[in-house]
């Protein structure tokens, strides 16, 4: 099998760590490059990262044409996570994607660049393969219960609320679910918000505490039973198997997904 060269992005960050780490140590990448917005000409292995080589950039399209990586795994904020997809796929390089609050225009922008340059994109709103299964788990059972509210849960860094992870859940779920309003038809919240956010009828709840790390609950409703689907992520490295399948599935890709689920079998 050939070796994946990879660059990531945001190697300092708590999910850029652990990305350094399965990088590092799996047998088919191969780590070729950082990017950071400091430490410019430095090594990982400067920055604590025992027995790492790779160059630390902090211009993207000098980290792209001197390291050639194969894939570019980002792990920053929407609005660097857009820009480093577009610039890796106008050098040739494919993104993984693991940030969260991507419009639908960006999407649409970065799908018709992959598909113009006959290369593969992921941007994925959660890496860990539960969470993935959680999600398709809520679809199939929209199909029975059309009463439905979701409930996520993430430590209090967290800048976008609520979560990718919920709101493609929601999507998910809706094409089952049958369009209804939740609740009685006179209800008033006495203050607002109480409710959470509303998307066709569906409620869905942001929580923000440290000690958190990633958790979300979908429950549904019927009459004389309830039904809970929940995943919790306890650490960083429970998205790490999905970021492994990604880079190695975005490699035979010639266009953009949005989802893990829509990659895995």
């Amino acid at each position: 099998m050939k070796t994946i060269k990879v660059a990531i992005a945001g190697p300092r960050g708590r999910m850029g760590k652990e990305a350094v780490a399965l990088a590092s140590n799996e047998e088919s990448f191969e780590l070729v490059s950082a990017l950071d917005h400091k430490n410019e000409g430095k090594n990982l292995s400067d920055l604590g990262f025992t027995d790492v080589d790779a160059t630390v950039f902090t211009d993207i399209e000098q980290c792209l044409i001197e390291s050639k990586p194969d894939v570019l795994i980002d792990l920053t904020t929407p609005e660097v996570g857009f820009k480093h997809a577009k610039t890796a796929l106008l050098n040739g390089v494919r993104p993984v994607v693991g940030t969260t609050g991507f419009t639908k225009e960006q999407l649409d922008e970065l799908k018709q660049m992959a598909e113009e340059k006959g290369l593969g994109c992921i941007i994925a709103p959660n890496f860990a393969i539960g969470a993935v299964l959680m999600m398709k788990f809520s679809q199939m059972a929209a199909k029975y219960f059309s009463d439905v509210e979701i409930i996520e849960m993430h430590h209090d860094q967290k800048l976008d609320a609520p979560s990718g992870t919920a709101v493609k859940t929601a999507e998910m779920i809706n094409e089952n679910r049958e369009n209804k309003s939740q609740g009685h038809p006179n209800e008033k919240e006495t203050m607002a918000g109480a409710r959470g956010a509303d998307l066709d009828g569906m409620h869905i709840h942001s929580v923000r505490l440290p000690g958190l790390i990633a958790h979300q609950q979908v429950l549904f409703g019927a009459d004389g039973q309830t039904l809970t689907i929940r995943h919790d992520s306890y650490n960083r490295q429970s998205f790490m198997s999905g970021v492994k399948v990604s880079v190695e599935t975005v490699m035979k890709l010639d266009t953009l997904v949005y989802g893990l689920e829509n990659i895995l079998d």
